[in-house]
């Protein structure tokens, strides 16, 4: 039975502050938009007409109020399954037919994963086939649907059940240092996935063939070659038998570096300006943005591996949530819950450094390219293609935002000599 206690009480006022800004953010920004989002922004008036953006303000008040309602209820029924007496009724259950630490581990986090799995089901339905259905984007039919869901709930099993394997083996049999080790294979697991991903991964749902435009990949090499980076080759994905998004971007680590261009982008975009956003992408790699992000990413898992192992044996975590003695494989999930919350609140701090690295992105385009101009028009169409929020509440972008508002983007680069 669940204690009410100073633990718990703690978790709670975190755990409901965090929904509170949650739902204050959302009603802001939509609050904001409703009341600035009816007048098209000044650097946008050669883009954008009143009919583009009543699209524009509909999609982005559907998405923000879904998002969070979405977000809500996946909270609340984390809740209940914490509070309910769920937890320990399962880890009984479990007991009952006297596994082993590693296949009682793997059964509990695997029967989580399939409710939880479960319950977003409808979620998902109703964000392709309502939200992005409304707006013009999806062009997903349910079969493909169905299929890309088997495929990421096959690949999700057996790369998570293999990492949750290892890591408990180690729990079990790593010694006093175990967390160390775990941290280290979780490391090495992350760079492996990376290096996979362009070549093993990605193709199991996409299609990737070389671009037909011959000039336009020869432009792009001669790029690259300027730049003095170096890829696999530069190629065409069918991003439109999913979605009318648009979207270019690096993937791989290594050799297995290359750039994939959504054939939407090829579709709607000049050379010029596809020439501008890869010399944008260029830049996160000619300043080592993936690398900085790779190492503080492994710095904060460190850190957390080793509160996990000093609070893995905590007598008063087990009891707060109905648990009698301590379960090593319960407590990474009671651990992880409880300081769920507290990662919310550092979400700014990361929104702001992900900015910083996107001017720095966007200036090295505009210093290779030697003119904004195309990266500039490539924003606009971007914004207008994705029906992207140009006016969102300054105090919501500050928190959420990986990447600068559009109009304060455009007004950067067109201001800087």
């Amino acid at each position: 039975m669940v204690q009410l206690n100073f633990l718990l009480l703690i978790f709670l006022i975190f755990f409901f502050l965090r929904s509170g800004i949650q739902i204050f953010l959302n009603r802001l920004n939509t609050s904001y938009l409703r009341k600035h989002g009816n007048a098209v922004p000044e650097i946008f008036k050669d883009t954008v007409d009143r009919e583009k953006l009543k699209n524009i303000s509909a999609y982005s008040i559907d998405s923000a109020n879904f998002g969070i309602w979405a977000s809500l209820f996946n909270q609340g029924f984390f809740l209940i399954i914490l509070l309910s007496g769920f937890l320990p009724w399962l880890v009984q259950k479990i007991f009952s037919y006297e596994w082993g630490l590693l296949v009682s581990g793997l059964v509990f986090f695997g029967s989580l994963a399939l409710l939880t799995n479960l319950l977003r089901l409808p979620f998902s339905l109703y964000d392709t086939f309502v939200i992005e259905e409304r707006s013009g984007f999806n062009t997903k039919t349910l079969k493909l649907w169905i299929t890309d869901l088997m495929k990421s709930l096959v690949l999700s099993a057996i790369l998570g059940g293999l990492l949750l394997f290892l890591f408990l083996a180690l729990l079990t049999h790593g010694g006093k240092s175990w967390w160390l080790w775990a941290w280290v294979s979780v490391g090495i697991f992350e760079l492996l996935m990376m290096w996979l991903y362009p070549v093993v991964i990605a193709p199991l749902f996409n299609k990737f063939d070389p671009i037909e435009d011959k000039e336009l990949e020869q432009r792009i090499n001669l790029l690259m070659e300027k730049a003095g980076l170096h890829s696999r080759g530069v190629f065409r994905m069918d991003a439109s038998r999913r979605s009318k998004h648009t979207n270019a971007y690096f993937a791989g680590i290594g050799k297995n570096k290359r750039i994939v261009l959504y054939d939407t982008l090829l579709t709607s975009h000049t050379g010029e300006e596809i020439l501008s956003v890869l010399a944008h992408e260029i830049g996160h790699w000619k300043k080592k943005h993936v690398l900085k992000q790779l190492v503080l990413a492994e710095a904060l898992s460190l850190a957390g591996f080793y509160v996990l192992a000093k609070l893995l044996s905590w007598p008063l975590i087990y009891q707060t949530f109905g648990f009698p003695e301590p379960i090593p494989y319960v407590g990474i999930l009671l651990i992880g819950a409880l300081f769920s919350p507290l990662g919310y609140f550092a979400q700014p701090l990361g929104s702001a450094i992900l900015r910083k690295f996107e001017r720095e992105a966007d200036d090295f385009s505009r210093e290779l390219r030697q003119t904004a101009k195309p990266m500039v028009n490539a924003l606009k169409r971007l914004a207008v293609d994705n029906l992207a929020n140009l006016t969102p509440h300054p105090i919501y972008a500050w928190f959420y935002y990986s990447h600068p508002p559009l109009v304060d983007r455009i007004q950067r680069l067109t201001m800087i000599k």
